[in-house]
């Protein structure tokens, strides 16, 4: 295990809510070839704080990844309505153009 994700998870037990360690503590499982510790992050940050915009996009991509298409058209679906909601546009395109390479 990479010494990124040995601190960020000391970091977390400091602050076990913390979307934006969480979060990186996914990334870093992700570049780490570890999808099923990554998704499990992803769905914590969802649980703790479903408006964290950038879960979204990345848990969309690993699920496409793993071939559950499905599921990422949903979280992709999902993800647009809380970045809308938001009024992060930026965020809310680059999950439209997931989502539309996915679906068409």
């Amino acid at each position: 295990m990479s010494e990124r994700i040995e601190k960020l998870k000391a970091f977390l037990k400091d602050s076990p809510k913390d979307c934006f360690l969480n979060h990186a503590l996914a990334l870093e499982f992700v570049k780490d070839g570890d999808d099923v510790n990554a998704r499990t992050c992803f769905e914590i940050n969802l649980s703790n704080d479903a408006g964290y915009v950038a879960t979204y996009y990345h848990l969309g991509k690993l699920l496409e990844r793993v071939g559950e298409r499905e599921q990422a058209i949903g979280i992709y679906e999902r993800g647009m309505d809380v970045a809308k909601a938001a009024k992060d546009m930026h965020s809310y395109s680059e999950l439209q153009g997931a989502h539309e390479d996915l679906v068409y």
